[in-house]
C-alpha cells in the first residue's frame, strides 16, 4: 500500500474544496474527515462481507439476509454499514440527487447502529455544491483508496489535520503519534489484559494497535480481554477517537477533558497499562489547579515541577503556573498504574535531563525501581516537526533482580528513510529493538522464535528464486534475440529512407553494434552460469533448512553458518542480474535512438516495448504492479536481507542472552544513574559503537535519503522560481 499516494489523492480532494467551494477550510475540514472515516469503514466492512455472505444459506429470503449479515458483524474487527451508508451506494447516486442530504442521512444511519458514535459523525454535507460533492466521492472511490488496509485512519487524519492547520482550519500544536512509535510502545509493554488508559488519546491509535496486538499475537478478541479508557482535551479529537475505535470494532470509553485539571475516569492506581503521546513542553498550567493532586495517592506523588518566574502583577492577574508540564505527565502515567502495571509513553528528549525540580522528580522515580526501559528515538518520525524524542517505560511488576537497573537503548541510528522529512521503523527494526527488551527480561524463547521466523523467511524467498530468475532470464534472452534479429536482418536502405545524407546510419555503425551484441551475449552467458550456481547453492541451503532444528539457539547457529556463506553469493548475483538488465536495455536504447530500429521490418517494436517494461523498475513507469525485474531482484534481496537480520542478532547476542552492545544498549544500575544527576538519556550510558566496515545496505539507505532530499529541494526550487516569476510579473504590470 502506497500511503503517500493515498494521502496525496485525499488532499487532492480537499484541494477541490479550497479551489471551488464557497466554504472556508474550517467549515469543510471535519466533513472531509467524515468521508475519510466512511471510506475506511467501508474498506473494513468489505473485508469481512464476502465470507459472511458465503456463510448464509442461499435459500434464506432476501428480506432476512441483511439482518443475518448485521448479526454476523458482532465481534468482528469492523463495523456493520447499512446499505444506504456504503460507499458504493453513495458514489453511484444518480445525477441530480441531493448528494449532501444522502450523506447526512448515511451518517445518521451509522449513529443509529452504534450508540457510542452519537453526535460524533460530521453533518452539514448539504452546504457543499452537489457537483463538487459528487466529484469528491469519485476521488474517494479510486482503487488505491479502496485497497487501503491497516491502521491508515489515524495517520491520514494526522496528515489532514496538519494540512488544515496550515490553512487555518485547526489550531496548531496537535501532533499525533507515528505508527512506528505506537507499535514500539505496544511491543514493549504488551497490553493484553485489564484496563488500558490513554489520558491524551488523540485519534486512539494506541488503542487500535493494542487491539491488533491482542488479535495477531495473543490470538484473542480484544473486547474480551481489555477495557479502553481515553481522555482528550479537544472535542474534535474525542469524536475522532470514538470513530476510530468503532471502525476497528473496539469498545472503549472516550471522554472530553483537560487531563491537567480533570480526571473523568478516576483510575489512579487501577490501570494495568497506560500509554500516551502527550503534548510536549506545555507551559502555563495553573499551579492552583493542580497542587491538590500532590501527595501519596494523588496524581502527582513526587511533587510539583518548577514554577514559572513572573512579576507580582502577573501573579495577581493569572496566578502562578508550571514552567514545563512534562513532569506532570510523567507522574500521571506512573500514578495511574496498579501494583503490576506497565506504562509506555512518548516524551520530549529534554525531559530525560531536565534540571532543578524535574531532576528531583526523576530521582524519586528512579528510586522506586520501576523505571524499566528508556529508548532514544531520532528525528523525523513526526510529520510536522523534526525533533527527536524518548520512549519511557515503567513496570511496577519488575522482579526483584531488575529493580536496581534500567535498560537504556539508543535507537537514534535505527530508522528507514521514507522521504527527506520522514523516517519510520521497518517491521524487522521494530522486532530487533523489542528483542533487546525480551533478552533483558530473560525471555529467551521469544528471541529464538524471532530468529526462527527470519530463517523461515529466508527459506520462503529462496523457494521463489528458481521461477523468478528463470522468468527474468527468459525475458532478457527474448530481448537479446529480438535485437540480434534486427541487427542481422536490417537493411541500411530502410533505416536511411528520407534521411539527409549527413545524418544517415553507416555500415560501420551496424558492424559496431553487432560487436556489442556479441560481447553482451558472452557476458550474459557468464552471468547465467553464476545464476545457475546460485540456484544450486540455494537448493542445498533449503535442504539444510528443512532438517535444521529451529527451536533451539544451537540449531539456529549451525544453520546460520551455512546461510552466512550464501549471503555474498546472493548479493553478487543481484548485482550481476542488474548489470544484465542495464546491458540489454542500453543496447535496446542504442537500437531505437541511434539506429532508428523502429523503421525496420525486422524489428518488433510492440514486443520491444513490452520487454523494456518488464526489465525496468515499476516505480520508473509509475506502475503499482511489480515487473519481472522487480520480482527477481526482490527474491535475491529479501533472502540476503533476512540472512543479514539473523547475522546481526547473533553478532550482538551470540549466546541468545542479554549483553551490553556499545552504541546500542546497556543495563545501567541505579547508582550509575545517580552519579549522572539522574539523567535518563540513553546516549549518556551506551557509549559509541566501535568503528567497523560500512555496511552496503546502510550506505544505500543514506544514499537514498540524500537522493530524496535532493529531489524535494529541486521541487521547491522550481516552485520558488515560478512564484518569483509571477510576483515579478505582477510588479511590472
Amino acid at each position: 500500500m502506497n500511503t503517500h499516494q493515498i494521502e496525496t489523492e485525499l488532499w487532492e480532494a480537499a484541494d477541490q474544496l479550497r479551489a471551488n467551494s464557497k466554504l472556508t477550510a474550517a467549515e469543510y475540514s471535519m466533513p472531509v474527515l467524515g468521508l475519510i472515516f466512511l471510506r475506511h469503514a467501508d474498506n473494513r466492512f468489505k473485508a469481512y462481507l464476502g465470507d459472511i455472505e458465503k456463510s448464509i444459506p442461499a435459500q434464506v429470503p432476501a428480506a432476512q439476509r441483511e439482518s443475518l449479515i448485521k448479526l454476523e458483524f458482532q465481534g468482528k474487527a469492523a463495523m456493520y454499514l447499512p446499505e444506504e451508508a456504503r460507499f458504493d451506494y453513495l458514489a453511484d447516486l444518480p445525477q441530480g440527487k441531493n448528494v449532501g442530504q444522502v450523506i447526512d442521512d448515511a451518517m445518521e444511519l451509522i449513529e443509529n447502529e452504534y450508540e457510542v458514535l452519537k453526535g460524533a459523525l460530521p453533518r452539514g454535507f448539504t452546504a457543499f455544491e452537489p457537483d463538487l460533492l459528487a466529484e469528491l466521492l469519485k476521488i474517494f472511490s479510486r482503487d488505491s483508496l479502496k485497497k487501503a488496509t491497516g491502521d491508515v485512519f489515524g495517520r491520514i487524519y494526522e496528515y489532514f489535520l496538519n494540512k488544515f492547520a496550515q490553512s487555518g482550519a485547526q489550531e496548531g500544536g496537535e501532533f499525533f503519534t507515528p505508527p512506528s512509535l505506537v507499535r514500539m510502545i505496544v511491543n514493549v509493554i504488551e497490553p493484553d489484559h485489564g484496563i488500558i488508559l490513554d489520558p491524551a488519546v488523540g485519534s486512539a491509535g494506541m488503542f487500535v494497535q493494542s487491539g491488533h496486538f491482542i488479535e495477531e499475537v495473543r490470538h484473542q478478541n480484544p473486547n474480551d480481554k481489555v477495557t479502553f479508557f481515553g481522555q482528550e482535551k479537544s472535542d474534535t479529537n474525542t469524536k475522532l477517537a470514538r470513530m476510530n475505535l468503532t471502525v476497528h470494532g473496539l469498545d472503549g470509553k472516550i471522554l472530553q477533558g483537560n487531563t491537567f485539571y480533570e480526571d473523568h475516569h478516576a483510575l489512579v492506581g487501577r490501570c494495568d497499562f497506560v500509554m500516551a503521546n502527550p503534548p510536549f513542553n506545555v507551559d502555563n498550567v495553573s499551579v492552583s489547579k493542580v497542587k491538590s493532586q500532590v501527595g501519596e495517592g494523588g496524581r502527582l506523588p513526587f511533587g510539583l515541577p518548577g514554577i514559572k518566574s513572573v512579576t507580582k502583577d502577573k501573579k495577581k492577574e493569572a496566578g502562578e503556573s508550571i514552567s514545563n508540564a512534562n513532569s506532570l505527565w510523567i507522574q500521571y502515567f506512573y500514578s495511574y498504574l496498579n501494583d503490576t502495571g506497565r506504562a509506555g509513553f512518548v516524551m520530549a528528549s529534554s525531559a530525560s535531563d531536565a534540571g532543578n525540580k524535574d531532576k528531583d522528580i526523576r530521582q524519586k522515580l528512579v528510586e522506586t525501581g520501576h523505571v524499566d526501559v528508556m529508548i532514544a528515538i531520532g528525528p523525523k518520525f513526526f510529520y510536522t516537526r523534526s525533533l527527536p524524542c524518548t520512549l519511557w517505560f515503567f513496570d511496577k511488576g519488575k522482579p526483584e533482580e531488575r529493580l536496581d537497573t534500567v535498560l537504556m537503548i539508543d535507537a537514534r541510528n535505527v530508522y528507514h528513510v521514507v522521504s527527506a522529512r520522514s523516517h519510520i521503523f521497518t517491521e524487522e527494526q521494530l522486532a530487533n529493538v523489542t528483542a533487546i527488551t525480551w533478552l533483558y527480561r530473560g525471555e529467551q524463547e521469544k528471541f529464538v522464535e524471532l530468529v526462527a521466523s527470519y530463517q523461515r523467511r529466508v527459506d520462503e524467498w529462496l523457494a521463489l528464486l528458481p521461477s523468478r530468475l528463470a522468468t527474468d532470464g527468459e525475458t532478457v534472452q527474448e530481448l537479446a534475440v529480438l535485437l540480434t534479429t534486427f541487427a542481422e536482418k536490417v537493411k541500411l536502405a530502410e533505416l536511411n529512407k528520407d534521411v539527409p545524407v549527413e545524418e544517415q546510419i553507416t555500415e560501420a555503425q551496424l558492424v559496431a553494434y553487432r560487436v556489442e551484441l556479441k560481447a553482451a551475449g558472452e557476458q550474459t552467458v557468464a552471468i547465467g552460469k553464476h545464476v545457475t550456481d546460485l540456484l544450486s547453492q540455494a537448493a542445498k541451503a533449503r535442504e539444510t533448512i528443512a532438517v535444521a532444528d529451529l527451536s533451539t539457539h544451537a540449531g539456529q547457529c549451525a544453520l546460520q553458518a551455512g546461510l552466512n556463506m550464501l549471503a555474498p553469493l546472493l548479493k553478487g548475483t543481484q548485482k550481476e542480474v542488474e548489470t544484465r538488465h542495464k546491458l540489454w536495455l542500453k543496447l535496446l536504447d542504442t537500437a531505437e535512438k541511434s539506429l532508428s530500429a523502429r523503421k525496420a521490418d525486422a524489428y518488433d517494436n510492440k514486443r520491444a516495448r513490452e520487454l523494456k517494461r518488464a526489465l525496468i523498475a515499476a516505480d520508473q513507469k509509475k506502475d503499482e504492479e511489480p515487473t519481472v525485474r522487480d520480482l527477481a531482484l526482490e527474491a535475491l534481496k529479501q533472502a540476503a536481507y533476512f540472512i543479514g537480520q539473523v547475522h546481526g542478532l547473533h553478532h550482538r547476542f551470540p549466546d541468545a542472552v542479554y549483553a551490553d552492545v556499545p552504541g546500542l544498549c546497556k543495563v545501567v544500575p541505579r547508582a550509575d544513574i545517580a552519579a549522572s544527576d539522574y539523567s535518563l538519556t540513553p546516549g549518556r550510558y551506551v557509549g559509541v559503537a566501535a568503528p567497523s566496515e560500512e555496511d552496503e545496505d546502510d550506505f544505500q539507505e543514506r544514499l537514498a535519503e540524500i537522493h530524496t532530499e535532493l529531489e524535494e529541494l529541486n521541487e521547491k526550487t522550481v516552485m520558488l522560481a515560478e512564484r518569483i516569476r509571477v510576483n515579478f510579473r505582477e510588479l511590472i504590470l
